[in-house]
């Protein structure tokens, strides 16, 4: 099971994860409203899917709670092109996990190394690793 925790909708900030609608989110716009007379003060979250880039918003209290997902980093090597779908090992403990093969990413063949963030049972590449490979003399 994915690890999670809760915080104040309140506290959260720019950059930061989230779980909307059961979907990991980095927020990307917050919105706070000053409270009104017969009410407490609101929050509006804007948030971008982690693994799908959907646009998803939380509207709430600024003292709703919201679960915030603990997600792994970890480094990985490419191990296969498959379409787009890639396979990947991470590089401390060897397990192997296919992850959807990013749109911005190019570059992407057997043997690079990579980082990867993981919650629960899926994956994301972030970013491809510099190599020192073509910098030596």
């Amino acid at each position: 099971m994915a690890e999670k925790m809760f915080k104040k909708a309140g506290q959260l900030k720019e950059g930061n994860y989230v779980l909307i609608e059961g979907e990991v989110c980095r927020v990307k716009n917050i919105e706070k409203s000053a409270p009104g007379r017969h009410g407490s003060a609101k929050v509006r979250i804007t948030a971008i899917g982690l693994f799908d880039n959907q646009k998803r918003t939380f509207l709430g209290p600024v003292d709703a709670e919201v679960e915030v997902p603990i997600i792994k980093r970890g480094n990985a090597q490419l191990v296969a092109l498959m379409g787009d779908v890639v396979q990947i090992m991470d590089i401390k403990d060897y397990e192997l996990f296919n992850v959807k093969k990013p749109a911005d990413l190019t570059g992407l063949k057997s043997g690079v190394e990579l980082e990867y963030v993981r919650y629960g049972d899926k994956a994301a590449i972030l970013r491809i690793k510099s190599s020192s490979e073509g910098k030596k003399k």
